[in-house]
């Protein structure tokens, strides 16, 4: 099941890094996705920094408008409003549906050809097809 948490506004570098520690936290998540207007990759921007996630650095190269959530559970999603509340003050929305793609695409073969093959299950739907394949995502795995 996938969730998106919509903000009333975009975040700033300092939100985005204390909501995704936050929902890092809950048990049953699997895969979480940020999108939003690609920042400048100039380093006169405050937003344009590295972040850090469970512990790992990660460089910020979206203003955060929107938060993708796979779950496992329904029972979840209280959680997360409780915490959009703590985080999220100017308000926000949270709507169930299907956000992150979970198969392959024919996108995906004429994209990467005979490399398709290679991509592992849990990237899939989580990139961006026009970015350059070093901005493509970052995996932070949890730790058990």
């Amino acid at each position: 099941m996938d969730i998106e948490i919509f903000p009333h506004r975009l975040l700033s570098a300092d939100t985005t890094e204390k909501l995704l520690n936050d929902l890092e936290e809950l048990e049953g998540v699997k895969r979480m996705v940020i999108q939003g207007q690609r920042l400048p990759q100039d380093k006169e921007n405050p937003d344009r920094r590295v972040i850090t996630i469970l512990g790992e650095e990660v460089d910020l190269q979206v203003k955060t408008g929107r938060v993708f959530m796979e779950i496992e559970e329904e029972e979840i999603i209280e959680q997360v409003k409780a915490i959009c509340e703590d985080n999220l003050p100017f308000g926000y929305n949270i709507h169930v549906g299907t956000f992150i793609r979970k198969q392959k695409t024919v996108s995906d073969g004429l994209k990467y050809g005979e490399a398709t093959d290679e991509i592992p299950d849990e990237m899939v739907g989580l990139t961006d097809q026009n970015a350059q394949l070093s901005e493509r995502a970052t995996i932070i795995r949890k730790k058990d």
